[in-house]
């Protein structure tokens, strides 16, 4: 071989080189918290939804538009009487270590999911299925009693206590993701670790340092992996809202999933079509502990909700145009019809405030024996704004406010452990219903913050979920909304709307009402 011909081909080595690393495309995301699992069943956040919504896929998916798709399975029946459906898994679905996804995997998870020994916070999101419930409480002990079964390694039958309406969609959700139980059982709460975990959807993780990223490939076993775009994603864990749009400006994250507010306008000026703000199907609230004296006094949790201006935080304090919100569950949400609101909704602020003022003299509350109240928010610029200004907004009422702020993962753990007197939630709907807000107010349940208890609001529930008639069951599920807003059971705040930036160079992006976009509808152009 001469020279010239040594020195073409390496050239054109060097050419194919330089070509596949220009289409190599990785996706850099700011996604805020830090994830505290890779395990479906051990996470609770859009931020974690993020990760495992792209490294592990159900047997129902999304599209780009978030409705459901096939996923694992590529096709399923439902019975005449709504109860039993049917899944076909597609062939040759495999996990990332080359090992079959079989029924059995999805039996597994389920299984996993109720059995009271894992505590998975998100388990009553899947309490539709026979049995899944009694599971969990310890009342039947046999897991084969829930009414998820492999008829062969292709077959899944799921069998439900009752018709549900949005049950499909509900398998969407992180908590129908099928695990590996050959790594699961082989390797035990390892199973998550890098160089342990499995995943079967378009990528897989390859990198997880907490505090830092998270960074995913290809999964080459995946079925679809031909149509992927994107190369991979490395997910940023930074709360610092104004430190992430630096970075975005930058040129080092390609998509920011939420903003310092007070940037919008700046944003709509400079950096046109970028900033994506959408109506979305969630709810900013606070939570307040029903069972700590004095806030176990409805007519304090009331006056501290009628002292909320909330016209102006979305236009003002935000400038996103958040709508208030004197639901619990949002308008526009499926098989619902108009919520139930709060019954002083329309009076004029002056006398919301006025009456404030007169529910906290009765409880004992007044200029001369303020009330004191802690209230807690996780690390945030826009949840420290809107923080401030209600602090303000409740001084009149003669309520001295202790602001306190820690990072999500601690924050969350102390609301779940009832150490928090007032804090700020939010609310991301997992599935399209009404269910999946009245949910958060049952008696017992995880995400129940305040732990307010009301054994009528949980028999309604209960009842409106057994209701086959879709009307009735909203008439139900309305009385039992009333009940909560009535007793003041949480202090609902705005209606959220979704704040994402996103690089001109990424394509794909599609605003919907849930806020889920998995990179593997995403491309990227230089």
């Amino acid at each position: 071989m001469n020279q010239f011909t040594k020195k073409f081909l390496a050239s054109a080595m060097l050419g194919t080189l330089l070509a596949f690393s220009a289409h190599a495309a990785t996706l850099n995301i700011h996604n805020g918290g830090d994830p505290q699992s890779l395990d479906p069943q051990k996470l609770s956040g859009d931020w974690e939804n993020r990760i495992a919504g792209d490294i592990f896929e159900g047997l129902v998916t999304e599209d780009a538009k978030d409705n459901p798709i096939p996923g694992q399975a590529e096709s399923w029946t439902i019975s005449p009487d709504g109860k039993v459906y049917t899944f076909k898994l597609r062939d040759g679905i495999k996990w990332s270590d080359g090992q079959p996804v079989t029924a059995g995997d999805f039996v597994f998870a389920f299984q996993r999911l109720v059995d009271p020994k894992n505590a998975a916070d998100y388990a009553y999101l899947q309490f539709t299925i026979k049995n899944a419930e009694k599971i969990n409480k310890g009342e039947i002990t046999d897991l084969n009693q829930l009414g998820v079964k492999a008829i062969d390694d292709k077959t899944l039958e799921i069998t439900l206590e009752n018709p549900t309406p949005y049950f499909i969609n509900a398998l969407m959700h992180y908590t129908a993701y099928p695990l590996p139980k050959h790594v699961v059982e082989a390797k035990g709460q390892d199973w998550v670790k890098i160089g342990n975990i499995v995943t079967n959807g378009p990528y897989k993780p390859t990198e997880w340092v907490p505090g830092s990223h998270v960074t995913t490939v290809k999964n080459d076993q995946w079925y679809g992996t031909k149509d992927l775009k994107i190369d991979g994603a490395k997910f940023f864990v930074l709360e610092d809202q104004e430190a992430a749009l630096k970075r975005y400006r930058a040129g080092e994250f390609d998509i920011l999933t939420d903003f310092p507010t007070d940037q919008y306008e700046w944003m709509k000026k400079n950096l046109p079509g970028q900033a994506h703000v959408a109506p979305f199907s969630g709810l900013y609230y606070y939570v307040v502990n029903s069972q700590k004296p004095p806030f176990s006094d409805k007519r304090v949790r009331q006056a501290l909700s009628m002292a909320i201006n909330r016209e102006v935080i979305g236009p003002q304090i935000l400038g996103t145009g958040e709508l208030p919100a004197y639901s619990w569950v949002p308008p526009g949400t499926a098989n619902y019809g108009e919520p139930a609101y709060v019954s002083w909704k329309d009076l004029p602020y002056k006398d919301k405030v006025a009456e404030a003022k007169k529910l906290l003299a009765e409880a004992g509350f007044g200029p001369d024996k303020p009330l004191h109240a802690v209230l807690s928010y996780n690390t945030n610029d826009n949840h420290k704004r809107i923080a401030v200004a209600i602090a303000s907004m409740w001084k009149p009422l003669g309520v001295d406010v202790e602001l306190v702020n820690a990072e999500t993962k601690v924050h969350y753990d102390q609301m779940q452990r009832g150490q928090v007197e007032i804090g700020r939630a939010g609310w991301l709907a997992d599935y399209n219903d009404p269910d999946n807000f009245l949910n958060l107010l049952v008696t017992g349940v995880q995400m129940n913050y305040g732990r307010w208890s009301n054994p009528d609001y949980d028999k309604m529930i209960k009842d409106g979920n057994a209701e086959t008639d879709l009307k009735k069951r909203a008439e139900i599920f309305k009385k039992a909304e009333q009940l909560a807003l009535d007793e003041s059971a949480a202090l609902p705040i705005y209606y959220y709307v979704s704040k994402n930036v996103v690089s001109p160079k990424v394509e794909g992006f599609v605003d919907n009402i849930q806020d889920i976009h998995r990179t593997r509808w995403l491309s990227m152009k230089e």
